[in-house]
């Protein structure tokens, strides 16, 4: 996906989370474009992808409405990931990472890094940490030689927000965002370095934690008013 349809698809998910865009609301390409100033094309695409999530269904040949959505099924597929998540670590800690592996994973972190040292976040940011995000899940998962864990991962992404790539940014409080990224970049440090010592309980754990971060999702929609 293009930098324009990654940032139209978090933009989208984010106005789900916060309830501009409400539980059965019908939504159709050209209102959606026309209030994001973007062409048709990153919306359909968009719409396709949140539809994969669960956070969108069909309405109709070409529209789609926003799902309903309980919080405690946010929270109980994100705790699935972390469960998931978490054995891939250890499993990628008792195989030992490759040295390309380890490449991988140390390049996402100096990313990271260089992305965060300004001390702030600006829009392009959010496409960097999603691509290094991505990157860095991706590549433990592959390092764990697991497939049931990388099929049963696939199946748990189709509930809402509970992909390590559907993450919802608030584009205005980036000071807040920056403070969560940073976060979660403290953890991917720790994760790694755990892995590559070979502390696999400590991998798991804090894997694990690292997912159940996005349970914050549940919870700002459970605050939601039901009129929402």
């Amino acid at each position: 996906m293009s930098k324009q349809g990654q940032r139209v698809l978090v933009t989208l998910r984010h106005l789900i989370i916060s309830g501009e865009l409400s539980p059965g609301q019908r939504l159709a390409e050209i209102p959606i474009s026309e209030r994001l100033g973007v062409s048709r094309t990153p919306i359909r695409l968009a719409f396709r992808a949140l539809e994969h999530e669960g956070l969108l269904h069909k309405a109709g040949a070409r529209g789609y409405m926003v799902r309903e959505t309980d919080p405690s099924e946010i929270a109980n597929a994100i705790e699935v990931r972390g469960v998931l998540e978490g054995l891939a670590s250890r499993l990628a800690t008792e195989n030992g990472l490759g040295t390309e592996t380890q490449d991988t994973l140390e390049d996402c972190l100096t990313r990271g890094d260089r992305l965060l040292a300004k001390g702030y976040l600006i829009e392009d940011d959010i496409d960097e940490y999603h691509d290094l995000n991505v990157l860095f899940h991706s590549t433990i998962l592959a390092a764990s030689g697991s497939l049931a864990v990388e099929v049963a991962l696939k199946r748990n992404d189709n509930l809402p927000f509970a992909s390590v790539a559907s993450v919802a940014i608030d584009k205005e409080n980036l000071e807040i965002e920056y403070k969560r990224l940073s976060f979660a970049h403290m953890q991917h440090r720790i994760i790694f370095e755990a892995i590559l010592s070979g502390q696999a309980a400590r991998a798991e754990s804090v894997m694990r934690e690292h997912a159940n971060a996005a349970i914050r999702y549940a919870e700002m929609l459970g605050a939601k008013p039901s009129s929402a």
